[in-house]
């Protein structure tokens, strides 16, 4: 059975953008006959603000996009994260670090490495066993977790390259230890990191079909590697256009996106319609009309 799910993080009240996300994860699932859940990814709390998560229920609820089921809170799911935290260091697929992120850079830096815009630097192994530099951390406590992409790349037989096909984007492939290198799932400050919160939270709600922004592609091939890390199944994968400011840049909260103007709901989700090549809805057509037309023309466009 089809079962998809809409994540937003309560940073601040949905914009234009994750109203387009938000539609398109719900029409896909209406046009499966499938289950649309939401979850708050609250797990990075210092970047959350109070009353968000309900501000955003509110404004999915305005615009008729009701989830299947109540919302899950990954803030109240750490016990399951660090279940999956024990299993990838007992096989060995996981291990401390005390890197701060200047000595990474620096350890970079030397290699002739800079980091670009956008992009994170890939971890340099300094921590990494068995060739980790025991004399230069043995006085320092690690905190952080990585996962041990290497070995991870190398597990159920498949070589270093992840592939995917993402059902808008097409065939995809990374080679995440060359790209990435090792990555976080618990922070040094103790909190899970996303890459591990949500292959987690997708194989526990049983999620099969994964529609959401294209600025988040770029994770899919972590997800997948740690999903298979874990034994778990992989989602099929689809990210919808940005909507992007003026300036070019992705529209995002922390580039000053406005928040929805929900006095008319019917508008704004006909603009988040036409940026996912839909049709206008008929003349006077109602919120529920609108939604079942775009519903009939997804399953036509998408399925």
């Amino acid at each position: 059975m089809y079962v998809g799910r809409f994540a937003p993080s309560p940073t601040g009240p949905l914009h234009a953008g994750s109203l387009v996300a938000a539609l398109a994860s719900w029409l896909d699932a209406r046009a499966h006959s499938g289950r649309w859940l939401v979850r708050i990814e609250d797990v990075d709390t210092p970047r959350c603000r109070p009353g968000a998560a309900e501000l955003i229920l509110n404004q999915l609820a305005a615009c008729g996009l009701q989830p299947d089921e109540p919302p899950a809170f990954q803030s109240k799911r750490g016990a399951i994260y660090q279940q999956a935290l024990d299993q990838l260091s007992a096989r060995k697929l996981a291990y401390p670090c005390a890197c701060s992120r200047k000595e990474i850079e620096q350890a970079q830096a030397a290699r002739g490495v800079v980091r670009t815009r956008g992009n994170e630097l890939p971890y340099p192994g300094t921590c990494r066993p068995p060739h980790h530099h025991a004399d230069a951390h043995q006085s320092r406590t690690a905190k952080a977790w990585r996962l041990h992409s290497g070995l991870a790349s190398g597990i159920s037989g498949h070589d270093h390259l992840v592939r995917w096909h993402d059902r808008r984007l097409g065939d995809q492939e990374q080679n995440v230890e060359a790209a990435v290198g090792d990555f976080i799932l618990k922070r040094a400050d103790g909190l899970w990191a996303y890459q591990l919160a949500v292959v987690v939270d997708d194989a526990d709600q049983c999620i099969t079909h994964v529609v959401r922004g294209q600025d988040l592609a770029d994770n899919t091939p972590r997800q997948i590697l740690l999903q298979r890390a874990l034994g778990l199944k992989t989602p099929s994968y689809m990210h919808t256009p940005l909507v992007v400011a003026s300036d070019g840049e992705k529209l995002s909260k922390q580039n000053g996106a406005q928040a929805l103007d929900l006095d008319d709901p019917l508008h704004a989700l006909r603009q988040a319609a036409e940026h996912l090549a839909l049709n206008p809805p008929q003349c006077n057509g109602t919120l529920t009309t609108a939604l079942s037309q775009w519903t009939r023309e997804w399953a036509l466009k998408r399925v």
